[in-house]
């Protein structure tokens, strides 16, 4: 086991075997049924100095979990309820109580917990509407709209009155996923061609607000785009994720002067207040159909790795999920 330089190998992990403890006074013990994967794992592998502790070399990965209670040493929680949490990538898991959260899967599916209705629904809220400042008829960008966060911000924001919501994706199946049955107004391969020019050629009005998933040549082309007033919201830059040297910043900056632009970034646990409004709000739109969604599950534990250098390449549309 190492700590990967670039993109991560396989020789970089270990999948063990270990004994399953018994649950401690105000513990459960979960069998996980669905696991999390994300993009954001892949700053956890690095030892630099970040928003969130490291992962520990020889220790399991955390992510996001959901799965059965099959013992409970804790008040509230009873053998059989279905809980999620911040233990994956492992079959099972001693967690305690105060940090699980029961869940109803009679009201949606249990991996719908990890994507639309978990942290990836809570991100897309927060970042919009709270970072970005997302009102009624504003002109919205969003890149790696495809994947799970991506595709229910600009979901969002056509329920809550955008006038333009401009996708980008990695290939013309997303493309037409986005504009099909996500509603996107407009949508484009960033592989076809120069972004900055793209985005131009759907948002000639140019764009009020970008949620940035890749940032890079993205970032630049949105900043060139922006309105007067105009909010981008940084939620991940994917883009830069492996790379062993700096990325160049974009080199248009100066243009947020006469914009009156303004770049934000976020981590949507600071914004968990927000979880009950969240839930009240998106909930009937999800299931009523309104708001809808994509998951790519990879079936193993033994996969977990494949999962996440699929998110990494982009191979997911929507939510990345290993089911157990």
């Amino acid at each position: 086991m190492s700590r990967p330089v670039g993109w991560p190998k396989p020789e970089d992990f270990a999948f063990l075997e270990a004994e399953i403890p018994a649950p401690a006074e105000g513990q459960v013990l979960v069998r996980n049924a669905y696991l999390s994967v994300d993009p954001y794992m892949r700053g956890r592998m690095s030892a630099a100095k970040s928003y969130v502790a490291p992962y520990e070399l020889g220790k399991p990965m955390q992510g996001g979990a959901v799965g059965e209670v099959v013992a409970s040493n804790a008040e509230g929680i009873a053998v059989g309820d279905h809980v999620l949490h911040f233990f994956g990538w492992r079959e099972y898991a001693v967690v305690d109580a105060r940090n699980a959260v029961k869940v109803d899967p009679e009201a949606a599916p249990l991996s719908a917990y990890l994507g639309v209705l978990g942290m990836t629904g809570l991100t897309a809220y927060a970042g919009l509407l709270r970072t970005a400042a997302f009102k009624e008829g504003d002109a919205v960008f969003v890149s790696g709209a495809a994947g799970a966060v991506g595709s229910q911000v600009g979901q969002l924001a056509k329920l809550k009155g955008a006038s333009r919501v401009i996708g980008s994706a990695g290939s013309a199946e997303k493309v037409k996923l986005l504009v099909d049955e996500y509603g996107f107004d407009a949508a484009f391969n960033y592989k076809d061609g120069p972004v900055r020019e793209q985005l131009r050629a759907v948002a000639p009005d140019g764009i009020d607000v970008y949620f940035d998933n890749v940032g890079g040549d993205h970032l630049e082309a949105a900043i060139g785009s922006l309105n007067r007033d105009g909010r981008i919201a940084v939620c991940g830059m994917i883009s830069v994720y492996n790379n062993t040297e700096p990325a160049p910043g974009p080199r248009n900056l100066s243009r947020l002067i006469q914009t009156r632009g303004r770049i934000e970034g976020f981590l949507v646990g600071d914004h968990y207040d927000l979880q009950p409004e969240f839930v009240r709000e998106v909930g009937p739109w999800v299931r009523s159909g309104e708001l809808k969604y994509r998951e790519t599950v990879v079936e193993g534990i033994e996969n977990n790795l494949e999962a996440f250098l699929g998110v990494l390449r982009g191979d997911n549309t929507g939510k990345m999920i290993v089911k157990l």
